[in-house]
């Protein structure tokens, strides 16, 4: 057990470096923005890009768990469209239905993420293509479901996106919050965590040394799925319906907070914490973007230049080390 033991210890180092860069391009957004509005820096602004980090946060979080492994989940979008349909098309403005559902739906997240996770393992397929094959399948079914919006939920269901706890602090966003921590905990602090880091380092030394590389795999896949069904419950309780492509666009940008967060593509350095700042660095850049009326095509343009210039650095860190 040593051996992981120095592994995770170099890996916590690496993660704490990126920290350092993404914390530093907060603070450098942050001056940006005091120059350019009084409004920045209210605030209901502040709070504003605090509560909007909710649905990329979500999902961003599972993602990073299968990518400390060395693996990608490009089926997380599909997830929250069909999960957003359900959701909404089965409560039906029903409040006795709400518990039931939401349940069913969260289970059924991380079944097809555990049927991921399986399959890879099973396969020895690269996860990029079995979970982009799932993916298209899932979306399929999700407009199979329905062509368009669909369904309703009882107005009390907007509680989780709009609530407020003391200080204005969104409940949904502090939820958020509350998982990002406990998860860093568990990685840290459990054989489990450590496991997940030592399978994304050497996958084949992992097997040697005797670690659960299969139940590893299929539970950091099971919890992905899980998130990525529960952000869908998060945006149907923000815009109160679902549609068959509410998750389109979560797929990529799912994997821009894991990246700017310096967790590496290749598995095996990185961290939750990292993730989350990296979720706050995009709604900060947005945010800002959008004071400077700089429409949402440059807006793209400008994460990409953020996402190239922080593994550019994380590159230089590794190489130097």
């Amino acid at each position: 057990m040593s051996a992981i033991a120095s592994t995770t210890s170099r890996f916590f180092s690496g993660s704490r470096a990126g920290l350092a860069v993404v914390v530093g391009l907060l603070v450098l957004l942050f001056l940006i923005g005091l120059t350019v509005s009084d409004r920045f820096a209210t605030s209901n602004n502040i709070l504003n890009i605090y509560e909007q980090s909710t649905g990329l946060a979500l999902v961003s979080l599972g993602q990073t768990l299968t990518v400390l492994t060395g693996g990608i989940d490009l089926s997380v979008g599909s997830i929250i469209s069909l999960s957003s349909m359900l959701t909404s098309g089965l409560i039906s403005g029903d409040p006795n239905m709400v518990i039931p559902v939401v349940a069913g739906v969260l289970v059924l997240g991380a079944v097809i993420g555990a049927v991921n996770g399986g399959v890879i393992v099973l396969t020895g397929v690269h996860p990029l293509i079995v979970t982009l094959g799932t993916g298209a399948v899932l979306q399929g079914i999700a407009l199979l479901y329905g062509l368009g919006p669909i369904g309703k939920v009882p107005l009390n269901f907007d509680y989780f996106a709009y609530g407020r706890l003391a200080g204005g602090l969104s409940v949904g966003a502090t939820f958020v919050l509350f998982l990002f921590i406990v998860t860093a905990l568990l990685l840290r602090n459990t054989r489990c965590g450590r496991y997940v880091y030592a399978v994304g380092d050497d996958p084949h030394a992992s097997v040697l040394m005797g670690l659960p590389k299969t139940g590893v795999i299929i539970g950091v896949y099971t919890l992905s799925g899980l998130f990525a069904a529960l952000t869908a419950v998060y945006l149907v309780s923000r815009f109160g319906v679902g549609q068959p492509y509410t998750g389109a666009n979560y797929t990529l940008a799912s994997i821009t907070p894991v990246v700017v967060g310096g967790t590496m593509l290749a598995g095996g350095r990185g961290g939750v914490m990292g993730t989350l700042l990296g979720v706050y660095l995009v709604s900060l850049l947005n945010n800002l973007l959008n004071f400077l009326d700089v429409s949402t095509h440059y807006q793209l343009v400008a994460q990409g230049l953020v996402i190239i210039a922080a593994v550019s650095v994380y590159v230089e860190k590794r190489r130097v080390a």
